[in-house]
Order: C-alpha cells, then sequence, then structure tokens
C-alpha cells in the first residue's frame, strides 16, 4: 500500500528525471504509475502512453497500460495489451499473470485459468497467481483443490491478505465455520481494512449464533465500505435474528438501493412476513425464486401461474421446499377445489398416502413421477399470496389431514400397553440439510440436543414416545419410528397421542395438521409463520409455542414446559 506521501515523492521525481532527459522512458512509466496509483487513471494513461511511443517493445508498459485500460473496464483493450507483452517474454511469470487478470476481466475463465498455469510454471511460488486460480476453482465448485491452491498462496506470500479471506469461504462452504473464522480474522491482522473479510466475519457469527458480534463485523465492514450491498444484507440479517425487524428491514432496503440481489429482496420479504405485515410480505416473497437458495427448485413448466381465480380446469398444485411447508399450505387445496378447479396435487412421496385424506383432491401424484394434463399450475407456498391471505383470513379448520382409521386403530392397541397416563410425544431435531451451510446452520438452531428432554422423564403419569426420525435419546422412551414408513404411518401414531412436544420441524406441522395439541419449543431467531411473540398460532389452534428468550437458551424453555407439563398431569389425575 503506498501513501499519498510516497507517492507525491515519486511523481516529483519523475518529473525532475523527465525534464533532464524527456526522452527516458522509463521516466515517463514511473511518472504514469504515480499518478495511476494515485487514482488518477486518465494522467497514468497519458504518461504511460508517452513511455510507449519512446520503447513501444517494453512489455512492462505494455502490462501496465493493460492495468490501466481494465481499470476502466476495458478488459479486450486490456487483453490485447497483455497478449502483445506476452510475446515479447513469453516465459516471464509476471506478464503472463497479468495476462490472466485481463483475460478474467474479460469473462474468459478458462483462458485466465490457463494463463496463471503457465506463470506458475515459470515461477510456482507466484502467490497471486496461485490465489486467482484458486477462485476459479473455487467457483468451479472444487473447494477441497481451491482450498490446496489458497494455503500455497499464502505459504508463499505470508503478507498477502486475500487467499487467506478466500481460504475461509471455502471452509465455511464445506461447513468448517470456526475454520473460517480464523482465515478471516487472518485476512484482517494483515489488511485491517479489508471489508470482505470483516463482512465475511460478520456471515461467520451469524452461523454460530451470535448476532450482535455479526451486527458489530458488518457494521466494520460498512464502516470501511460504505456502498456494500451484501455487508448491508447481512447487517439485516444479523438484525432480523435479533428481532430488530424494522431495523433489519432498511438495512435490506439499503442493500436494495445499493443494487443488490434477489437474495436481499428475498430475505427483506422474510422480515416483513416476520414482523405481521402478511399480504404486504407475501407479494415480496413472490419473488424467491430468483433467490440463489431457491433458484434451483424453479419449474419449468409451459403452463400458465395460477392466481386463486376461479375456473373449471385442472390445477396442479405442486410443492416445493420441504415436509413442514406442504403440510401447511396443502391446506389451500380445498378452497382452491370450492373455486371450481379439479386439484391434482404433486407431493413427495413420503406424504402421499397421507394427503389422499385432502378433501377436494382429485389425485395425488409423487414427486419425480409422470404429470398428468393440466391447465394451470402454482407452487404451494404461494397459495396464501394467491388468496389473498390475511391473519384473520387463514384457513384453520382442524384436522384438514387424517390418518387412515385401521392405522389409528393399529397404534390405539399399541399405545393402551402402556398404561394409564398421558401419552407424550418428543421430536427435537430436524434436517439437518448439509448441502447448504446456511441451512444447516439453522438446523442447529433449531434443534436441541435430546438430553434437554430428559426431565420429562421424571414426571409421574407421563409416557414418552419418540416421533424422531433419527437419533436415539439418552433417557428411557418408547421408539416405534422405524415401523413408521410415511407420514400416514407417523400420522396415524401421532393420532393416539394426548400431546406433541418438540422443536419446529415437519412433525409439529403434521400433528397440527390432524388437530393434536402441539407445544412447539421454538428458537430464538424464529420462522416467520411463528412471528416474534405470542403463544398461540393463527396456522394451527392447537398448537402452544415455547419461545427462547435469547439465542439457545433453551433450559429456560424446557423450565417452562416441565413445569406446565407436571400441571397438565396433575390437573388429569395422571399421576
Amino acid at each position: 500500500m503506498h501513501t499519498v506521501q510516497q507517492l507525491d515523492q515519486a511523481r516529483a521525481a519523475s518529473l525532475r528525471m523527465i525534464r533532464t532527459r524527456p526522452d527516458d522512458a522509463h521516466a515517463h512509466k514511473l511518472l504514469a504509475l504515480a499518478e495511476w496509483l494515485g487514482g488518477d487513471v486518465e494522467a497514468g494513461l497519458s504518461r504511460i502512453r508517452a513511455a510507449m511511443v519512446l520503447r513501444p517493445d517494453d512489455a512492462d508498459g505494455l502490462t501496465h497500460q493493460g492495468q490501466m485500460f481494465g481499470a476502466q473496464g476495458k478488459a479486450l483493450d486490456a487483453l490485447l495489451l497483455f497478449r502483445r507483452a506476452a510475446v515479447l517474454r513469453p516465459w516471464d511469470a509476471e506478464t503472463l499473470y497479468r495476462m490472466g487478470v485481463g483475460l478474467g476481466d474479460a469473462g474468459e475463465g478458462n483462458a485466465a485459468a490457463g494463463a496463471y498455469l503457465m506463470a506458475l510454471i515459470c515461477r510456482p511460488d507466484h502467490g497471486e497467481a496461485l490465489n486467482n486460480l484458486g477462485v476459479i476453482i473455487k467457483d468451479l465448485g472444487n473447494l477441497d483443490q481451491a482450498a490446496t491452491l489458497f494455503r500455497w498462496s499464502t505459504a508463499a506470500v505470508p503478507a498477502y491478505a486475500p487467499p487467506s479471506n478466500n481460504l475461509g469461504l471455502c471452509h465455511v462452504a464445506l461447513g468448517r465455520i470456526a475454520e473460517g473464522g480464523v482465515d478471516y480474522r487472518r485476512a484482517l491482522a494483515l489488511e485491517p481494512n479489508h471489508a470482505d473479510a470483516a463482512n465475511n466475519l460478520g456471515v461467520v457469527s451469524s452461523l454460530l449464533g451470535d448476532f450482535h458480534g455479526a451486527e458489530r463485523w458488518c457494521r466494520r465492514a460498512l464502516a470501511l465500505r460504505p456502498h456494500y450491498p451484501a455487508a448491508c444484507n447481512n447487517l439485516g440479517n444479523a438484525l432480523k435474528d435479533q428481532g430488530r425487524l424494522d431495523e433489519a428491514i432498511a438495512a435490506y432496503e439499503q442493500a436494495i438501493r445499493q443494487g443488490g440481489s434477489a437474495d436481499h429482496r428475498h430475505n427483506m420479504a422474510l422480515a416483513v412476513l416476520a414482523t405481521g405485515r402478511l399480504r404486504e410480505g407475501l407479494a415480496l416473497y413472490e419473488e424467491r425464486w430468483d433467490s440463489d437458495q431457491l433458484r434451483g427448485g424453479v419449474r419449468a413448466f409451459a403452463k400458465p401461474r395460477w392466481n386463486g381465480e376461479p375456473g373449471t380446469g385442472v390445477l396442479l398444485l405442486h410443492a416445493e421446499q420441504g415436509f413442514g411447508d406442504t403440510l401447511q399450505f396443502c391446506r389451500y387445496a380445498p378452497l382452491a377445489a370450492a373455486r371450481g378447479w379439479r386439484v391434482i396435487l404433486e407431493v413427495p412421496k413420503p406424504l402421499v398416502r397421507l394427503m389422499g385424506s385432502l378433501a377436494g383432491v382429485e389425485r395425488i401424484v409423487a414427486s419425480g413421477d409422470p404429470l398428468p394434463d393440466f391447465d394451470v399450475q402454482c407452487p404451494m407456498m404461494s397459495l396464501p399470496f394467491a388468496f389473498g391471505t390475511d391473519w384473520d383470513t387463514i384457513p384453520a379448520e382442524l384436522p384438514y389431514l387424517s390418518p387412515d382409521p385401521a392405522d389409528v386403530a393399529k397404534w390405539e392397541a399399541r399405545l393402551a400397553e402402556l398404561g394409564p397416563g398421558l401419552r407424550v410425544g418428543l421430536v427435537w431435531a430436524g434436517n439437518a440439510r448439509r448441502h447448504s451451510t446456511d441451512l444447516n446452520a439453522t438446523d442447529r438452531r433449531r434443534s436441541m440436543s435430546p438430553d434437554r428432554l430428559a426431565p420429562l422423564e421424571e414426571l409421574d403419569g407421563v409416557h414418552l414416545i419418540s416421533l424422531q426420525k433419527e437419533g436415539e435419546a439418552p433417557f428411557a422412551v418408547h421408539d416405534w419410528m422405524e415401523e413408521c414408513a410415511d407420514f400416514a404411518d407417523s400420522a396415524a401414531l401421532v393420532a393416539g397421542l394426548d400431546l406433541v412436544i418438540g422443536v419446529d420441524t415437519a412433525v409439529i406441522h403434521l400433528a397440527g395438521a390432524i388437530g393434536k395439541p402441539v407445544w412447539m419449543l421454538n428458537r430464538f431467531d424464529s420462522c416467520w409463520r411463528w412471528l416474534r411473540e405470542g403463544e398461540t398460532s393463527p396456522w394451527y389452534p392447537a398448537m402452544r409455542i415455547y419461545r427462547q428468550p435469547s439465542p439457545g437458551a433453551w433450559a429456560e424453555v424446557m423450565e417452562a414446559v416441565s413445569s406446565d407439563l407436571s400441571v397438565t398431569t396433575a390437573t388429569r389425575g395422571c399421576g
């Protein structure tokens, strides 16, 4: 990093040289570099052109002129100059490296990788080439190989910050979040003004549940680089997760004003929904398909989108995200049928049998199976928007799903063998979703260690039944989940229980949909559908919500649950 004083001194020295030796190409080149590094690209280009008139075959001058063109966004002009320099010095690592930069700026990623490889053949310890090649490899999805290149770059140039930051990106994407934090801190130690590293530390803090720390890092990043949409978005995430929703929305709006992405608009929609402004939030949520998180789930249907209008044709309603989302929003299918449509429901195979109990549905199709002809289609999570739903118009007549009576009778007989007492189903963890670092971190926050539920074992008059599909409880619990092949089986078991207690998972939605009393144990950074406060939900009138008072505070939640369950058993005479 050159100081203003150093650049002024270099400029003055170059001018003295030019006054005494006006034909000295090197002096013109030095002045060009001083002007360029000082921020005056036009002056730098003027001086470098003078140098090139004096020495047209100066490879250094060609590469410097190419760098200046690159700074002006003239990637193709820069690339031509880099190639001319490479012809003059075909085995010079620095020239090949700069040509790689020019190719990358011109959008020629594969050619840039080739230039970096040639530079590394000439000089295997070229730290910048190792880093830039690592970036290309990372963007192609080969994170382990990219991480190796970043480590080599760091070893070659220990004081160079970018490879440490890039190594952090690899580690976080691989789910090694704490290691990523170490990498970002190393980058900041090397370059205290590294705004990207500060912003990335904000991401790491959020993933680890330290929302206040995330806010501090994002604000530091914005102090270093005020026009930084990603940092505005991450600040919004940190504020939203603290429950400061109005501030979060303001941060998202700032990110969007600065040219933010569809992800930023998606995040703002979730924040607006969490404030309780349901209709406004649902309208914003319709942009979710452009976000990186959900873009891969877009269905390329030729048939038009249904927006809630009456009709007499065939309407396809298709599941789009998790099991719980499908269980929650399938309730709109009977309303669509009431508007005249013949409804076909496409859902994941484990839901097919249970969805057969949903009123108004003509046919159920398992995801991946051939679809029959249809006239219009609608993603299931767009149904609340299509129906113009507000909090007082949520269709909440329970149950809207019902297990098979024969299956229910089978489980009732099994449960009767437990004897008198309250039959309580437990679920403590969701789907880890290891394919996504963000979703995996969210699952860790919504899930709890099963030993947190152990105090319930000590209550008199309670029979504990596991509803956890994967994982064992470290205390006495009846576990028949291996016999539950799909959600219809699970629903039949849940139908014979008195109460379901668990974290925010598909099982909670299942219990709610069949009308079973539910006590939901909710993380501090709650999903929008549960809002930020209140003990009840209009989506499931038989639900009671127990909220963490602070991030990760399961002890307080379980203390309240144990106390209330003890009162319930005493009231029902189960002791």
